[in-house]
């Protein structure tokens, strides 16, 4: 695998519960995307002069240790797959001072026109670099509690409704939620949701009451997996809804799914399916169910919700 990013976990990139907000990760695999490009022959893929770039479309993340404020962190990675428009790339981070992963990504990406968006194949040239790219999967980076499986077609806020999915979130894209070209950054696809689940209360019941004591919250939910689909990319301006669900429920953890949709058309933005615990930020470990909100929660399980 080729090196493809090496920096730290800053301060003001780490949330409540005192590790590395799951966007940053995103953000700072799209940078280690940018040096692969690098590689590949497409220099100013990520520049406003780009003629062609890379563009997310699914990611698959597993988080395997904490990153605390300042931990020195390094990404490797390399090709899995190349398709005639696009390919799926490996990513996996590292604590540079242990050696220990932190996580790993699994990406796959169009090789598209920056401002439509619209794929089209690779040139010629690039086809050795691609192949000198190429690596395995290392075993650490496959799906363990998410079955891989094609996105579904028929979300909307009407299906949303119809299985009464609770409303997490609602918001904007701000500029600053913008890239280069104009469309969303790829980590807000988890930074809208991370800034919204809390209002889950139906999945995280215990940390809903925990805020809603006279005492500091120290309990709350962390992912430890996820995978995300990206229909569209919205920009500036446009709006946002988070409807989600529970999808299974096991003593430990909890699957959940979440709908990010256009409040004014209804059609998605993305999807996310995840794997989510309640963690102990005093003991830094999962904590089981207790069995009384383990029964009330596998009440509310919608087997037919997809992501």
């Amino acid at each position: 695998m080729h090196e493809l990013w090496r920096g730290n976990a800053n301060a003001w990139e780490c949330d409540e519960l005192g590790h590395l907000n799951v966007r940053h990760y995103i953000a700072k695999a799209m940078q280690g995307i940018g040096t692969l490009s690098d590689l590949i022959g497409m220099r100013r893929a990520f520049g406003g002069d780009a003629s062609a770039t890379l563009i997310a479309r699914t990611m698959h993340i597993r988080f395997f240790a904490e990153s605390r404020p300042g931990a020195p962190l390094h990404i490797q990675g390399g090709v899995l797959d190349v398709r005639p428009d696009g390919l799926d790339a490996v990513l996996m981070m590292y604590h540079s001072a242990t050696a220990r992963l932190a996580a790993s990504f699994v990406i796959s990406l169009d090789h598209a026109a920056p401002r439509s968006g619209q794929p089209f194949t690779w040139p010629d040239r690039m086809q050795s670099r691609l192949d000198q790219l190429l690596v395995r999967l290392p075993d650490e980076a496959g799906p363990r509690g998410i079955e891989p499986a094609e996105p579904a077609s028929d979300l909307s806020l009407q299906r949303a409704d119809a299985l009464d999915l609770a409303w997490a979130g609602r918001g904007r894209f701000l500029p600053e939620d913008a890239d280069m070209f104009g469309w969303m950054r790829a980590e807000c696809a988890i930074g809208k949701v991370s800034d919204s689940v809390i209002h889950f209360k139906e999945g995280f019941p215990e940390q809903w009451a925990s805020h809603a004591g006279n005492g500091p919250a120290r309990r709350a939910s962390a992912l430890l997996e996820v995978r995300i689909a990206i229909r569209n990319y919205a920009r500036p301006g446009d709006g946002f809804v988070i409807r989600s669900g529970l999808t299974g429920v096991g003593e430990k953890v909890r699957n959940l799914v979440h709908w990010v949709l256009d409040p004014v058309t209804g059609r998605p933005w993305w999807s996310v399916e995840g794997v989510a615990c309640i963690m102990d930020l005093d003991a830094r470990k999962l904590v089981p169910t207790e069995a009384d909100t383990l029964a009330s929660l596998r009440a509310q399980v919608r087997e037919e919700l997809k992501l």
